[in-house]
């Protein structure tokens, strides 16, 4: 196999046999951070281990041993590292998701001395969502210590983001990943407070989003508005699977806070059911997502941290009553089973695409920290599915 990466002015070309695949990605916005070079995030290994014994059954116990196992990993690696990146943010995410499903006081108790580490306060960019993500893991925390310190920072910020008003040339949120970081720090502030105009405020960004980068024809998300028009080698369009993964996490993460009779909560929910059905119907048939969407034949390996948060939304989806557990149960089976495939036996978490805008080369081995919160997210999921 040939997977080769050429630089030609904005063009990447991965060279495969018999397939040429070429896409063409934005430049890396100036104003964001290029994280994989920090500390801690991931790597690769240059050998392959064998792989972890887990079983892929909907049983509590297996289920639970998988998401220990990765995590209990993760954790020894990255927490000396631990910082207030998007990065890191997702994997903070998952670890509170494992704590609570898990029973497992070890991984909230890293969360909270992460937060008094950090002061309880986001990243340096305080507009920018990648720096605002961190945010969520402390309002989960608020939820279940009501400390005032832990969310009192982020309230101050958001109260003066809310009055700032909107660049017609710029939506607040122009990239769709961006959609899963600072949305639901919206809606759980909201949560906390009560305060409707916390709600308001994320309805009003997400709809501008939406209305910019959701195609309402193959209800999926670009990434942004430079990719509504690029295509994958078979001519269809580009829809990169870890941004619309983040997408669909983010609608669950929104909805779960956003009350029933919110006015346009309906829109919100039609949003994630066509997605869900979208997502379904281009399952491979070892149950993931490769990196490009409708193009699965141009690229080698699935993609681990879309798919586990493709996985994490369609079980919430199910465990909410949001998508029919006939329909999709079968679904969330075949995704968790092939996750699994791609856990090695050290607890090492692999086939995770490093840091980018766009679909790209990796290596079966490629661990990156924000795949492991999505597999823990996803696993949190399931473990609510198995119960039932």
């Amino acid at each position: 196999m040939c997977l080769r990466t050429v630089s030609l002015a904005a063009s990447v070309v991965l060279c495969i046999p018999g397939i040429l695949a070429q896409t063409t990605t934005a430049p890396h916005p100036a104003h964001r951070s290029s994280p994989a070079a920090k500390p801690g995030v991931g790597d690769s290994l240059d050998y392959t281990p064998p792989l972890a014994d887990l079983s892929p059954a909907l049983r509590r116990s297996a289920v639970a041993a998988a998401m220990r196992k990765v995590a209990d990993w993760q954790l020894e690696r990255a927490q000396p590292y631990f910082n207030k990146d998007w990065t890191f943010a997702a994997l903070y995410d998952g670890f509170m998701a494992a704590a609570h499903s898990l029973h497992e006081p070890r991984y909230e108790q890293a969360m909270l001395e992460m937060g008094n580490k950090f002061n309880w306060t986001t990243g340096p960019r305080q507009t920018v969502a990648d720096d605002q993500a961190i945010a969520q893991t402390y309002l989960g925390l608020y939820f279940d210590y009501h400390q005032p310190r832990m969310i009192i920072p982020t309230q101050q910020q958001f109260d003066t983001l809310k009055t700032q008003p909107d660049n017609p040339a710029k939506p607040v949120w122009w990239w769709c990943d961006a959609l899963f970081m600072a949305p639901p720090v919206w809606a759980r502030l909201y949560g906390a407070t009560h305060d409707i105009s916390y709600l308001n405020y994320m309805d009003h960004e997400w709809w501008i989003t939406s209305d910019l980068l959701y195609d309402t024809n193959e209800h999926l998300f670009s990434r942004d508005a430079t990719y509504l028009n690029k295509h994958e080698a078979n001519g269809k369009k580009l829809f990169w699977s870890r941004g619309n993964g983040w997408v669909m996490a983010g609608l669950a993460r929104v909805l779960e806070q956003m009350p029933p009779n919110y006015p346009t909560r309906p829109k919100y929910v039609k949003q994630f059911r066509q997605m869900a059905a979208r997502i379904a119907q281009i399952q491979s048939p070892d149950g993931l997502w490769r990196p490009g969407l409708l193009d699965a034949k141009a690229y080698p390996l699935p993609e681990v941290s879309g798919s586990a948060f493709f996985i994490y939304a369609i079980a919430w989806g199910i465990n909410h009553h949001i998508l029919k557990r006939s329909e999709y149960l079968p679904v969330v089976e075949k995704g968790w089973k092939g996750l699994l495939r791609h856990a090695y036996v050290t607890g090492r978490l692999g086939c995770i695409q490093p840091v980018g805008a766009a679909p790209g080369a990796y290596k079966p081995t490629s661990s990156y920290v924000y795949g492991v919160g999505a597999f823990l997210l996803a696993g949190s999921q399931v473990l609510e599915l198995s119960k039932k």
